[in-house]
């Protein structure tokens, strides 16, 4: 009789958890993954990535028709109309397909989904649902959940004070919404309702817009997202929400102190960020502590302190983000099954899926400033002959190199398809590259990834279209 029911048994079947239970079963281990969710996928596939960008893309749409893109292209259409309930159940098909291909992969893969939230009892038997279960191995991928905003009640079934889950099912088009928090989930869920009819104030506590990115993008989202008809109330702090009937009246004074003031909306969104989901796992009972903002330490191969158990994703520090859980997820089944696993964490590339789209990969210019001489050079979409003939002209592709051997550092764009983008520039940093050796790569002709190549020649003071 096997001493332990299985070799790795993983905690959550979000992107870092699914992903590492069929990488462990594919390198011939006994796997199993407990999950308290009706379906896998975690968070993003659920209540995050996938339904917001289906949103995103729908909503993209019919502002096209609705303001006079289409016609531009001499495309004339008859009055527009908004059927949400249609462009929400579109948002629910993609996200059945999505979680149901990840019960398909379990199966082909034969890794047992045990249904139930799971909880320590050692370091090799955890409960789930009730039962005891033992592995060799056990990985925490647990990922993470809304943070709350002290004094602020969420109640996503009302529909007034939502938190990202509830912002993403609402039956109707909110009057005004305020968003509280001017990160990407906030900016990306603001975007959809904006070009639904809502109107959008955003507030945000620090001077600018996507605390962490570009400094330049920082600035240019404020324009953009200003340009776009967004209220943008930044320096700004909300110190109470007050729900009477279906109205919202929010409290707001100034980030340094001063005089408040209120506001009033029809739903409010509070997107202040994301915490590790640590409560409930039982961790006390195996002596596993977090750090000071609730994470889990692990070292360069995702083990804890405690022996055979390992963690990954949103519960370890670094950016909550789905792609570096996902490469997680393979490293420590890599790192379980006696391999060496490779995470590079210094190349995670970063998206905001608004329209344009917002990435960067690598350094800033302030964080590259910071440790030696660089050069920058920028490229404006504008002068993209792609972006161009699709009118996009807003944003432009930043390259921030190292001063004498005009390595690499980071790389920053903005533009429809940024998302897309930045993977090229990521792969340039993780080998390593030069400016010149993007400048030398030939791109095909006529692309958005132009934009690209001509910032990197650039840092070599020699870009052709402008």
């Amino acid at each position: 009789m096997a001493e332990y029911d299985y070799d790795v048994l993983v905690i959550g079947a979000g992107p870092g958890g699914y992903v590492a239970a069929i990488r462990a079963a594919q390198l011939g281990l006994k796997v199993a993954c407990a999950e308290g969710r009706e379906t896998l996928g975690g968070t993003c596939l659920n209540v995050g990535c996938i339904p917001s960008k289906a949103l995103l893309h729908g909503s993209e749409k019919y502002a096209e028709a609705v303001d006079g893109t289409f016609a531009s292209y001499g495309i004339k259409t008859g009055p527009v109309t908004l059927d949400l309930a249609a462009m929400q159940q579109q948002k629910l098909d993609s996200v059945k397909q999505l979680t149901g291909g990840i019960e398909f992969l379990f199966k082909k893969n034969k890794v047992t989904w045990l249904k139930g939230y799971a909880s320590f009892v050692d370091a090799h038997t955890v409960s789930v649902g009730g039962a005891n279960v033992t592995a060799k191995d056990v990985v925490i991928a647990t990922g993470s959940s809304v943070t709350p905003l002290p004094g602020v009640t969420v109640d996503n079934d009302a529909g007034v004070v939502v938190d990202s889950t509830g912002a993403l099912a609402l039956d109707r088009v909110p009057d005004h919404l305020v968003v509280i928090g001017g990160g990407v989930i906030g900016l990306e869920l603001g975007s959809v309702w904006r070009r639904l009819g809502a109107k959008v104030t955003v507030v945000e506590f620090l001077d600018q817009l996507l605390p962490g990115m570009d400094g330049d993008v920082r600035k240019e989202a404020a324009k953009i997202f200003k340009k776009q008809g967004m209220e943008l109330r930044l320096s700004t702090k909300v110190t109470g929400v007050a729900v009477k009937g279906k109205t919202a009246t929010l409290t707001l004074e100034p980030s340094a102190g001063g005089a408040a003031e209120t506001l009033s909306a029809d739903c409010v969104l509070v997107a202040i960020g994301r915490r590790p989901n640590v409560e409930g796992l039982g961790l006390e009972k195996i002596g596993l502590e977090v750090n000071k903002r609730g994470q889990i330490e692990t070292g360069h191969d995702f083990r804890t302190s405690v022996p055979g158990v390992w963690a990954i994703g949103d519960v370890i520090p670094g950016p909550m983000l789905a792609h570096k859980a996902e490469d997680e997820g393979v490293a420590v089944a890599e790192f379980i099954a006696g391999q060496t696993g490779i995470v590079n964490h210094a190349v995670i590339p970063g998206v905001v899926y608004t329209f344009p789209e917002f990435a960067g990969v690598g350094l800033t210019e302030e964080a590259a400033r910071e440790k030696g001489e660089v050069k920058v050079s920028k490229f404006p979409m504008l002068a993209n002959s792609r972006a161009k003939t699709n009118h996009e002209p807003d944003g432009f592709v930043k390259v921030i190199a190292d001063a004498k051997t005009e390595r690499v550092l980071g790389v920053w764009c903005i533009a429809s398809v940024a998302g897309s983008m930045i993977a090229e520039a990521a792969l340039a940093l993780e080998f390593g590259a030069t400016a010149e050796d993007i400048a030398y790569t030939c791109h095909a002709h006529p692309t958005h990834a132009e934009a690209l190549k001509e910032a990197a020649m650039g840092i070599g003071g020699k870009p052709i279209h402008i």
